[in-house]
């Protein structure tokens, strides 16, 4: 199969690097920056990419990949510190830039070659550096410049080796897309045989060789991830998969029986109901810490897991999450990444050191937007597949301080209120996310003839494409009265209703 590997060297942008090939129809492999080269050899391997990363190439720890993978006779293109990297290692010289250039830049081609092939001569870029080349290796060529950086982009047309100082992977340069085309159509030769299809058949041939004859088991939210994680996993292994929905008290409004329900009438697999509200609950009493919250909420769970299986036969040594790649970004530790860590516990966070069981994580490598491909392709419905995300630590993360059984009753009622005018308006199937959050904040109202202080609620709805970035939506005010008028009508403790309009960055998408 062919396929192009990326060397990570630590930027937070890798994973969209791989995006964006997939989305050429190449396959894409993410390797740690230390790969050897020796096992790169492979007859499907058309290109190398050096992603960027924060380090310099100066620094004692900086990253530097194997020497070696210059002489593999693939094509390599280096990215921003990926192109400090290859010119350094071949003789180039990098320094500190007198500007350093953050944001969005304009690039001047100057020789289009097949980089820029079909591109105009200038170009809206985003650049992200403090050093710059100032002398490029022997055999190598300038094809374009910056305000501030005169081998922008660089080439040595016999080796196919090529550098560019930006990120062509960002949606904030817009024409990058058609670049990196360029470089794995027009200089790698590859054809566009990976699809969702592909990935599938893939994907069921790797879950099959890394479970064997053991048995998996699932946690099953009826969220878009662990149902298309559930539907993939059964699809490679059938009846050695068992799934398992936990009712952790934290769920949205009528979810449990919805769940059950939704699952019996779709699917036909092994699905164990494990009510553990009131041992969640009780754990989660009187805190009011978000990252201790998610951390309980992740050491219970794999408990009740536990208990769950305990009982049943055979052997269960893998747990299955539909773990996705902004979940590992913001959850990796900055030991291991340069990615600043944002949270603890999305999928992959607050394990506990004593697990028993192995992981598998069918979709680790994918984002939102692919993982609903796959959903489709295996026939789910669509009231799965296009479900808005719901946090893991569920509704913990959006009732602020103390988490009490009257407060999730509240914030639950809230919530279907939002979710429900978003349907009737035609507006849930056109945002990111949807819903509300209780915040511990009582204010003076009137109702009636009475003076209330009661709670308030935040509605948060944004747009996104990939959960990295996003924006709050502008919804028609009328709408947003609606939302309003019915919260405090309909939902008794809440006397005031405020709209979130913070976007990501500088705030997160959820609240906690």
């Amino acid at each position: 199969m062919e396929k192009i590997v990326i060397l990570d060297f630590g930027s937070q942008y890798t994973q969209v690097i791989a995006r964006r090939i997939r989305e050429c129809q190449v396959f894409s492999e993410i390797r740690p920056f230390s790969t050897k080269a020796g096992s790169l050899k492979d007859p499907g391997l058309k290109g190398i990419i050096l992603s960027g990363g924060p380090a310099s190439v100066y620094s004692p720890k900086a990253p530097h990949p194997d020497p070696a993978i210059f002489d593999l006779g693939a094509p390599i293109l280096g990215i921003c510190y990926g192109m400090q990297l290859m010119a350094y290692h071949l003789g180039g010289k990098v320094a500190r830039g007198t500007r350093r250039e953050y944001g969005h830049g304009s690039l001047r081609v100057t020789t289009p070659g097949k980089l820029f092939a079909g591109l105009p001569r200038q170009l809206a870029i985003w650049n992200s550096h403090g050093d710059k080349l100032i002398r490029p290796p022997k055999g190598f060529r300038p094809i374009a410049h910056s305000e501030n950086s005169e081998y922008a982009a660089i080439e040595n047309p016999s080796r196919h080796f090529l550098g560019l100082q930006f990120h062509p992977e960002v949606h904030h340069t817009p024409r990058g897309k058609e670049i990196l085309q360029n470089f794995v159509h027009g200089i790698c030769g590859c054809g566009k045989s990976w699809t969702m299809g592909s990935f599938i058949d893939r994907t069921c041939e790797d879950i099959r060789r890394q479970v064997g004859g053991d048995k998996v088991v699932l946690g099953l939210s009826g969220g878009v991830d662990s149902s298309v994680a559930a539907a993939l996993i059964h699809k490679a292994i059938g009846n050695q998969l068992t799934c398992v929905f936990v009712n952790n008290g934290l769920l949205r409004k009528n979810e449990a029986d919805g769940v059950r329900q939704l699952f019996q009438r779709n699917f036909r697999m092994k699905l164990i109901c494990a009510d553990a509200t009131e041992s969640f609950l009780g754990l989660l009493k009187n805190v009011t810490d978000p990252e201790k919250k998610r951390k309980i909420i992740g050491a219970e769970f794999i408990r009740v897991f536990e208990r769950a299986t305990a009982k049943l036969k055979g052997s269960h040594k893998f747990l299955a999450q539909g773990t996705l790649y902004p979940d590992v970004i913001e959850s990796v530790p900055i030991g291991n990444n340069p990615a600043a860590l944002i949270k603890s516990h999305h999928n992959v966070g607050g394990l506990p050191k004593d697990m028993k069981f192995k992981l598998v994580e069918p979709l680790r490598q994918l984002f939102k937007d692919e993982v609903r491909k796959v959903g489709e392709k295996l026939g789910l419905p669509r009231e799965i597949v296009w479900r808005q995300p719901f946090p893991g630590p569920g509704l913990a993360v959006r009732c602020l301080g103390p988490i009490t059984p009257e407060k999730l009753r509240i914030l639950r009622d809230a919530d279907w209120v939002v979710i429900d005018e978003m349907k009737k308006s035609d507006w849930y199937y056109k945002v990111w996310q949807s819903f509300a959050v209780l915040l511990p904040v009582k204010s003076v109202g009137v109702m009636g003839d009475e003076r209330t202080y009661d709670f308030t609620i935040a509605v948060r709805v944004v747009e996104s494409q990939d959960a990295m970035t996003a924006d709050w939506v502008r919804l028609p005010g009328d709408l947003l009265a609606r939302m309003s008028s019915r919260i405090i009508n309909e939902v008794k403790g809440v006397n005031r209703v405020v709209y979130d309009i913070t976007s990501k960055p500088p705030g997160t998408i959820e609240w906690e």
